[in-house]
Order: C-alpha cells, then structure tokens, then sequence
C-alpha cells in the first residue's frame, strides 16, 4: 500500500470558548527589533489568529520563538523578533486557547496515546530499543517524500569519517533522496579531505589507520579550497574527484554551511555571520517536509527551531513536518525529539551505519 500522509483534523472553531472569543490583538512594535509589551511567541504547532472580518486563520509559514506581524495588506506574517521594524503591529497575547484570539492546536494530526499498561518495561527510548519498524516507516516516508515533498539533511562530521557511509549518503543524493543539506564547517572539510587525501582528521576513512603527518590533512585542505576559490570553483577545475559535496554540486542541490567560533579555517564557503547564517538556514528549513538530523546537536537543535511541525500549501491543505534525529547518544535524542514535534523520531544508533542502512533500504524498494 503506497505511502499516505495522515489526515489533519482542524479545530472546530463553533466549540462555544472560539466561538465567543475575540479578536486578536496587534501592538505597536516600539522600536526597531523590540516587541511591544505581552507579545505573542509562536510554538511549532499550527496556531490561529481570529481577524476581524476574516475569521480564523491558520499561519501558513511559522517556526518557534517568533513574532506575529500584521502587514498592510492583512498577511500574517513570522518574523524573528531581530527583523520586526518600529512601527509594525505585533500580535499581543499569551493565551492559547482562544481567550485572546489566539489558538495553538495541538491535536491537529492526533494525540500521543496513553500507554495501554500502567507499568512496563522499556517505556522509555533506550539504546536498547527495537529499531526496524521505524526504519521501514521512514523508507517509507522518503520514498513519498523523493517527488512529493523536500527532504532536509542536516549532518555532522561523523558522517563522513567513513569510506561506507560517504558513499551510501553520495548514492542517497544521486538517488533524489537529498534535497537540501545544512551542516558546518567540519562536515565539508573531512568530506573534501576525503577526496584530496582519502583521510579523515589524518585516519583512512577505511582502515583507520593514520596517515605521515596526517594531523595536516585537514588544514592542508582548507588551504587548497582557500587557494581554489571555493568548493564549487574547486570541483570545477577537477581538484574534488568523489565525496558529498562535488554530488550535492553537480546535483544542484543547496546547501548551507554555519561557521561556529570553533572553526579551522574556515572554507570560503562557510557563512560566518551567525545571523546571516540563520537567514540561510531559514530560507532552506521553510520548504523541509522531513528533516533528517545526523550526529549534530547544536545544528539540529538550530533546525529544530526553524522548523514547525505543519506546512501549509497553495491550496490550505496541511501536512506534517516530520523530523527525524539519529544519534549515539540517548540524551541528544531525547533532548531533540524532545522539541515539541508531534512528529519527531528518533534512532539510536551509529550515524555512519544508518546512513548504510537506509541507503540499502531505500533501493531495495
């Protein structure tokens, strides 16, 4: 049976509490980049403003800890608080269940059920846990995802430390199943050390074994991207011969790199100027339908902010976003699927393995 999106369930907005609610209210910002006093912040779930003469309506582009700004052409618009200017009308109100003409809808693709049994063993996500119904749910997903929705990766280093995994994520995104990357400076160094020196922080990215000097590898790759131009211009000229960033180059696909002050280099290509680097992120997070985060906290927790939980499409129709992390570490994926996604994952579990494994999933499909 081929891949359904589940269904939204919209508020019922003659509910008496919605129907007799108010309409929102919209403050003057006094400055720019300052909020006016009660100021509403918006979660990851669909919320709606009631508008004179307008209704209910539903924000169609929304992300966490934003602003509501009231254009002058009657748009609803999110924006970082950052971008509000002096004089726009801000949505004041911090009620959320309609009691300031304001509603925040939790269970618009369902509730998480309560648990059939009082007690039970394994109630909470371990290393421990079985893993296979999620893998098969997400080949699922992606296959679904490849032509009818945007498929976000956001990766760490970790990734491409190996031979095996580089070359799944390559086939990944040859295959369509990469439509966009966000990662950092690291992630594209090792990855075109990988290329100029087939190594990683000086390992082999297959044997493990350390190369003469090898600690050099990744400056030296730095300096040769630095000299190139930038990676594209270095793929250009021949110098990237394989790897995840010469595909994501001939594929077209975008990608963002956010320096962090902890940095070597960094390559040319790497936005330094952290907002900056958020716009970016934004501009490519907003058309995520799944997010696949890898080995890569503070980035997927970044991600994770920019992300909601809902898209809205040309037509008003309403879908989940959905989010999944893969992580080591059982407090990264807690912590992350943790975010307030009613649709967030996670998978416990070598990052370089799953990328394998999905890859070989995927094409058995």
């Amino acid at each position: 049976m081929p891949f359904q999106l589940p269904s939204y369930i919209p508020p019922d907005f003659s509910k008496p509490h919605l129907a007799a609610a108010p309409q929102a209210a919209f403050n003057i910002a006094p400055g720019d980049g300052v909020l006016p006093e009660g100021y509403h912040a918006t979660s990851v779930f669909p919320e709606y403003f009631h508008l004179h003469g307008d209704g209910w309506r539903i924000l169609p582009d929304s992300r966490m800890d934003c602003a509501v700004v009231l254009d002058e052409d009657g748009s609803l618009a999110v924006r970082e608080a950052r971008n509000v200017r002096r004089g726009d009308l801000v949505a004041c109100g911090r009620g959320e269940n309609g009691e300031d003409g304001i509603f925040v809808h939790t269970g618009g693709f369902g509730r998480i059920e309560e648990p059939s049994e009082k007690f039970a063993f394994r109630g909470r996500l371990t290393w421990e846990s079985p893993f296979s119904i999620d893998y098969d749910e997400l080949y699922e997903l992606l296959h679904h995802e490849r032509q009818h929705g945007f498929i976000l990766w956001v990766a760490g280093p970790a990734v491409v430390f190996d031979r095996d995994s580089r070359q799944a994520l390559v086939a990944l995104i040859r295959d369509g199943y990469v439509h966009g990357v966000m990662a950092g400076n690291g992630f594209a160094v090792h990855d075109l050390e990988g290329a100029l020196y087939g190594t990683a922080l000086g390992q082999d990215i297959y044997t493990k074994e350390q190369a003469p000097a090898g600690h050099y590898h990744h400056l030296d790759t730095i300096n040769t991207i630095r000299q190139a131009g930038s990676i594209r211009e270095a793929v250009a000229a021949g110098m990237i011969k394989d790897g995840v960033m010469r595909a994501l180059i001939e594929q077209k696909i975008p990608f963002v790199l956010a320096g962090s002050i902890r940095d070597d280099g960094p390559l040319p290509d790497v936005v330094q100027d952290t907002a900056v680097a958020q716009d970016r992120m934004r501009n490519l997070a907003r058309r995520a339908t799944t997010v696949i985060a890898l080995a890569t906290q503070l980035h997927t927790i970044a991600t994770g902010n920019l992300v909601p939980s809902y898209r809205v499409n040309a037509a008003g129709d309403v879908r989940p976003v959905y989010f999944y992390t893969v992580d080591m570490s059982e407090f990264v994926a807690t912590k992350l699927a943790n975010r307030g996604s009613l649709t967030a994952r996670s998978i416990l579990t070598n990052a370089q393995d799953f990328v394998v494994i999905l890859n070989s999933g995927l094409k058995r499909l």
